[in-house]
């Protein structure tokens, strides 16, 4: 039945309150059972509330329906689980989702050697926090996606130092497969970007060794 608005002066008739007052609201019961001992002829539409489920039920016209379980997704692979009930699991790839943001992943190193990979360290803020001095690698293992870079901090009290072993990194005037750059003094920074296939420019605070 539509919705129905009264003025002064109707007459509120029986059926009237059956229909549009005890029929359009959400009734209470303590099961299902108790609901239906109650409501023995639902009409399409109506609702109500079942206590020991906590679950908000619709007559659908032929059966009552809801609840907690969700019987039909379309979603992507990130959305996991399976069978008629239980919980939905959701498998949020961060490092993806930050990536998507333009948000690069933050990863603390304390150690005093690292060799780039593309897997651990494409596009990601790496920040070395070693009181020793530090030595990152780029080889060609490190196969970097055309584009792709790393930002690189120097938080340690250590000299940080980019090094080439194979793969090219041009900075400061110089072109070089075999040589190293260091990252200036304690909290500077550095991009390392690749511009061609194992080809890297070195950007920032760096000097050559």
């Amino acid at each position: 039945m539509p919705r129905k608005v009264w003025t002064a002066g109707d007459v509120l008739a029986a059926a009237d309150v059956n229909t549009y007052l005890g029929d359009q609201v959400i009734s209470v019961f303590a099961d299902a059972a108790a609901r239906d001992a109650s409501i023995t002829s639902p009409l399409h539409g109506m609702a109500c509330y079942l206590q020991d489920t906590n679950a908000l039920e619709l007559y659908d016209g032929s059966a009552w329906a809801g609840g907690g379980d969700i019987t039909s997704v379309v979603a992507g692979t990130a959305l996991t689980g399976g069978g008629t009930g239980g919980d939905v699991t959701l498998n949020v790839d961060l490092a993806a989702t930050t990536a998507a943001a333009g948000i690069a992943s933050f990863v603390t190193d304390a150690t005093t050697a690292r060799t780039l990979t593309t897997a651990a360290d494409e596009g990601k803020t790496l920040q070395f926090t070693s009181g020793s001095a530090t030595v990152v690698t780029v080889n060609a293992s490190t196969d970097f996606t055309v584009g792709a870079r790393v930002d690189i901090i120097a938080d340690g009290a250590g000299e940080l130092t980019i090094e080439a072993d194979g793969a090219t990194i041009k900075a400061a005037e110089t072109s070089t497969t075999t040589g190293s750059f260091t990252i200036g003094a304690q909290y500077s920074a550095a991009t390392l970007l690749c511009v061609a296939t194992d080809e890297y420019r070195l950007i920032g605070n760096v000097a050559v060794v």
